[in-house]
């Protein structure tokens, strides 16, 4: 096999980009790991800096002799063009379309560009599971430093999008205040407004959340197994252990940032029931294991949907999954997104479907 008969896929998250090449014979191979170029890492430069540096970091990921390049983006963006509107974690507030398909276009003309939300690109490796192909719809949910959704319908191959070429951009809904927290000011989200779903339920916000909830008792803190941990211990190593240890003050956290993601999953079962599945990945999924699982489905079980949750008291779980590392993975999903769609095999058919910068 040569290089020609590879492509570079690229999987840039809210603070991570992965690089490697792909192909349905070998898999991933040639895989690096490094931050992605944000506001994050780049606090001092303007947005406009930070983004040709994204270019420059993509058209890098692409080596000579390599004319396919599969892209995975964490950024809410137009699939029919390319264009993306907005990235909280890469960008913060900052939202001036960029045409981003057309600067990697300009740049490295010689490559053919196939870019896609990572939401998306993570979905598309799912639905290539055999054991998915008999389900109606799958929707996949990502909970890391952002949040967002994607719904596949496998009988036609389908990704829907609107008039702008979004679908499930769920992490900036409006979100109630979950109970737990009882009277407080809307946390802020990564985009700069309050009340969005990403500002209690995504890696940041559990942390913000757990911070108000530091402030407010801090003897029970200080008793509890964060307080235990020490300040050398990292947040989620401890957040995880202390959930494995039955900590009562990690539930209560967990439960309290889950609930306005609940509120979305239960809203989506209720209007859409050809929904089989509806799989959970992320940073945040992976960190945590089964526990965000669990979280979502006591919310679910408590209230559930109408009649159906009391004819079929097992409906929440039959359908809400967890993947795995390496099941949901964007930069695989980005290479089926470039490869051809009749290859045997990849992806699964009908092949999903998306117009404008997904071919």
């Amino acid at each position: 096999m040569t290089r020609h008969d590879e492509i570079a896929v690229v999987d840039v998250g809210g603070t991570r980009l992965r690089r490697a090449l792909w192909s349905p014979e070998r898999g991933l191979r040639d895989l690096v790991d490094g931050p992605s170029p944000s506001v994050r890492t780049h606090p001092d430069l303007p947005v406009r800096e930070v983004r040709r540096r994204m270019v420059d970091a993509l058209c890098a990921a692409v080596p000579a002799g390599v004319t396919r390049a599969g892209v995975s983006f964490g950024a809410a963006l137009d699939h029919r063009t390319g264009t993306v509107y907005a990235s909280a974690p890469l960008w913060g507030a900052h939202t001036e379309p960029f045409d981003l398909l057309g600067a990697l276009r300009s740049a490295r003309p010689e490559v053919a560009w196939h870019l896609v939300n990572d939401v998306t690109a993570a979905l598309l490796h799912a639905a290539a599971a055999p054991h998915r192909r008999t389900l109606r719809k799958l929707l996949l949910v990502t909970v890391s430093t952002g949040i967002a959704a994607r719904t596949l319908d496998l009988r036609t191959g389908t990704v829907a999008v609107d008039e702008c070429g979004l679908q499930g951009e769920i992490g900036h809904l409006p979100a109630a205040v979950p109970a737990a927290l009882g009277p407080v000011e809307a946390r802020l989200c990564d985009c700069g407004s309050a009340g969005h779903v990403a500002a209690y339920s995504s890696g940041p916000g559990i942390r913000r959340l757990a911070e108000l909830t530091r402030a407010r008792n801090p003897e029970r803190w200080a008793a509890s197994a964060f307080g235990r941990a020490g300040a050398e211990a990292s947040f989620e190593d401890t957040l995880r252990s202390a959930l494995d240890a039955g900590s009562t003050t990690a539930e209560v956290l967990l439960a309290a940032a889950t609930e306005p993601l609940a509120q979305v999953l239960r809203t989506a079962l209720c209007l859409d029931p050809e929904l089989d599945e509806i799989v959970l990945t992320g940073g945040v999924v992976y960190g945590l294991g089964d526990h965000v699982r669990r979280a979502l489905l006591a919310h679910l079980t408590r209230a559930g949907l109408y009649l159906t949750a009391d004819r079929s008291p097992d409906w929440a779980a039959r359908r809400l999954t967890t993947s795995r590392p390496g099941e949901a993975d964007p930069l695989i999903g980005a290479g089926l997104a470039a490869h051809a769609p009749d290859a045997d095999g990849i992806p699964p058919a009908p092949a999903p479907h998306l117009t404008g910068a997904f071919r």
